[in-house]
């Protein structure tokens, strides 16, 4: 059977409501923040065990995506399957952990039959669920409401909008933790050592620069000529030119040969420290390298 064409429009229309019925529902929480919120970021913040977070359905995907960012951030945390929990995995939970239960209903029988076990061991429990009449957030120690009565499709009622606005509150917690606790990019930085954002904030210029006999170092006193033998054997693009102790004193780059050669006519047999760049900006060893390729960029 041959499906009917699509009707580009129709589709743009459709995205762009969808779009803007989650940023709406975004937006509706940011002006009426759950009264709850500062309680429950401080019981997370003081919580000596893991954040312990879960979800049923949809809402898994979103615990499991808020127990990564509070990992990526220093704030141990691992996600728990209500459903595995009921049947043997409670045994991960101890009574210096904290609980973060996502429903938007609240009525999800695995979720709210977690409650006793963790009451009885003294774990505290938050909720995000989406109003605060519900069976879970009556019995939380403090509840969230996101505030989301209808999802983007009205035909479905697919979770969109009650996702979408409770992975913006996960993710507002996992930020005020960063401030509350200081927490720096280089630390950050230690929890992401394998990607490129870990790359960049780790790697540092002693990690790339040159050593040793690999630095193309040229005496003030040498001719251009032998200094262009030293760049060419060096192929770092660059000379630099020391006084008798190793100290830097100016450098010489393959523009700077160019821009000599052009405006002098015998120029092979003077002195480099004559036509050297004096003063070039420099980095520290300690510096990171990103540092370094600003400073390049500038």
């Amino acid at each position: 059977m041959q499906k009917p064409e699509l009707d580009q429009q129709q589709v743009r229309q459709i995205v762009q409501a969808v779009l803007r019925s989650e940023a709406d529902a975004i937006a509706a929480l940011a002006e009426a923040i759950p009264e709850d919120c500062a309680q429950a970021t401080d019981l997370i913040y003081r919580c000596e065990g893991r954040v312990i977070v879960t979800g049923m359905g949809k809402m898994s995907a979103i615990a499991r995506k808020t127990a990564s960012t509070f990992c990526s951030i220093g704030t141990p945390a691992v996600f728990l399957h209500p459903g595995e929990a009921l049947h043997g995995d409670l045994g991960i939970v101890t009574s210096n952990d904290v609980l973060l239960a996502l429903s938007n209903s609240g009525e999800t029988r695995d979720i709210v039959s977690l409650v006793p076990f963790m009451k009885r061991h003294h774990v505290p429990v938050v909720s995000i669920t989406g109003s605060s009449t519900n069976s879970l957030a009556q019995v939380s120690d403090c509840n969230l409401p996101t505030g989301v009565v209808a999802e983007a499709d009205s035909i479905t009622g697919a979770p969109t909008n009650s996702t979408t606005a409770t992975l913006a509150l996960c993710d507002a917690l996992a930020i005020a933790l960063v401030h509350l606790r200081g927490f720096t990019v280089e630390q950050f930085a230690v929890f992401h050592p394998g990607g490129h954002l870990g790359r960049q904030l780790l790697l540092r210029v002693s990690d790339l620069m040159a050593h040793n006999d690999d630095i193309p170092r040229v005496p003030e006193t040498a001719s251009l000529r032998e200094a262009i033998v030293v760049i060419s054997q060096k192929t770092l693009g660059a000379g630099f030119v020391v006084d008798n102790g190793g100290r830097l004193l100016g450098i010489v780059t393959d523009g700077d040969l160019r821009r000599i050669l052009e405006q002098n006519h015998n120029p092979l047999d003077q002195p480099v420290g004559d036509l050297m760049t004096r003063q070039p900006k420099t980095l520290t060893a300690d510096q990171l390298a990103v540092e370094a390729l600003n400073r390049m960029n500038a």
